[in-house]
């Protein structure tokens, strides 16, 4: 079962720099797609609705903001769009697909980067997704949560650790909640289960040459559940093209889909 995640950062604008015949090529099981940037309305019924794939999109209520989609070559017996939480969902950031025993989650969590404001906005979720993520740990189900969790976790994970740990996305109060998610081994971080390499990244800044130099952060994962441990295969970060400021994510499972 292959798995692909990626935050397009608009996916139109992904779809002109070649993501769907990419996709194509890669033959992925499921993928999921963080900040599409569109409502459902304004994508073409072909290019944004691949062939083969059951398409599924959660707007945010603004318009070219936010959004997630999954796409499944198999039907989901249920897709469940949000969370539960309005003033979340409003802004397109959860969507669901389950198969049999797994569940599929896309997952755009906030970020605070633009100010204080959004900071606090990022941290109330965080207060209030760990209980909801131990819960779902709980409930015995296989649980991929694929996306962008806008934190780098360790200092493995950005390129310039040092200069950035007062600031969001590398903040000590973000990085602890991350250990405390991992800490009693219900969630695990796929990718370094297969990877433990530095200089492993998802994301680089679009200022000065941050792309060429690989100055970048790795906050794109596919956390799963502990009943998962055992099933990654492979792990790769997809750099020969760029689709957006974000990369693909790449895991390949030994798991009947």
């Amino acid at each position: 079962m292959r798995i692909i995640s990626l935050n397009t950062n608009g996916i139109r604008a992904a779809e002109r720099k070649g993501l769907f015949p990419w996709l194509e090529q890669q033959q992925p099981d499921v993928v999921c797609i963080q900040e599409t940037k569109a409502q459902v309305e304004q994508l073409d019924t072909t290019i944004f609705w691949p062939a083969n794939y059951h398409c599924f999109y959660h707007d945010a209520a603004k318009k070219g903001y936010s959004g997630v989609a999954l796409y499944c070559r198999k039907a989901p017996d249920n897709v469940i769009s949000g969370i539960g939480w309005e003033e979340f969902d409003q802004e397109g950031r959860f969507i669901e697909a389950r198969f049999g025993q797994l569940s599929v989650i896309s997952l755009y969590l906030p970020s605070g980067s633009s100010g204080d404001e959004r900071q606090a906005f990022k941290f109330q979720f965080l207060e209030r997704f760990l209980p909801y993520l131990k819960t779902l740990a709980e409930n015995g189900r296989d649980t991929i949560i694929c996306g962008d969790w806008n934190i780098a976790h360790k200092n493995i994970d950005l390129k310039n650790w040092r200069g950035n740990v007062k600031n969001s996305g590398f903040l000590p109060e973000e990085r602890a909640w991350l250990d405390k998610l991992f800490e009693d081994n219900l969630w695990l971080d796929g990718f370094r289960i297969a990877n433990q390499e530095p200089d492993q990244y998802t994301w680089w800044s679009n200022r000065g040459q941050a792309w060429g130099k690989n100055v970048g952060w790795r906050i794109d994962y596919q956390i799963i559940s502990a009943s998962l441990s055992d099933k990654i295969q492979s792990a790769s970060i997809y750099k020969d093209e760029r689709f957006s400021d974000h990369a693909p994510l790449i895991i390949d499972y030994d798991y009947p889909f």
